[in-house]
């Protein structure tokens, strides 16, 4: 297990986050993941990292994993100009993840507040969500009200709403 998996679970535990644990092999896309979401009864969630042209912003967008992302649809809402795809660089320096372990779990690592969140409206509607714990071999199922009201808080990091499709 990787020191930043491992300090996933403490932070979670001190904040009194259940949660049901998948292991599985290293997923890269949401494709991949049909087998788990059978296990899980629902979707797992798709998480982009993004940022404007000039990587001056950077942004993390939780979307329900069925989705259509579309560029312009979300710069829009958001006031910026343009968005692209963040390098695996910025990935590393602000959310401690890699591609194909984006998660809304890495907020936990961006002590300074770089990264502005943003959440797919149908995400609130749902009951549980699902993410990685900064790692793509495990998978965590959790209430989406124990993700809004307690992990968020706890990662210093609010949440701008976004409509997807």
């Amino acid at each position: 297990m990787e020191n930043i998996e491992q300090k996933v679970y403490e932070i979670l535990q001190d904040i009194g986050i259940d949660y049901i644990k998948y292991e599985h092999e290293p997923l890269y896309t949401i494709e991949a993941a049909k087998e788990i979401d059978e296990k899980m009864g629902f979707s797992i969630c798709k998480n982009l990292f993004l940022s404007t042209k000039h990587h001056t912003e950077y942004y993390l967008l939780f979307m329900e994993g069925s989705k259509k992302f579309h560029t312009g649809k979300v710069s829009k809402q958001v006031g910026v100009p343009r968005m692209t795809f963040a390098d695996e660089k910025a990935m590393w320096e602000y959310l401690k993840i890699h591609p194909g372990t984006v998660s809304p779990l890495g907020l936990f690592f961006d002590t300074e507040q770089r990264v502005h969140f943003l959440i797919d409206a149908d995400i609130l509607n749902m009951e549980k969500v699902a993410m990685h714990p900064c790692v793509n071999t495990a998978t965590l199922a959790m209430n989406t009200k124990d993700f809004i009201e307690k992990i968020l808080p706890a990662s210093k990091h609010d949440y701008k709403v976004v409509t997807l499709e």
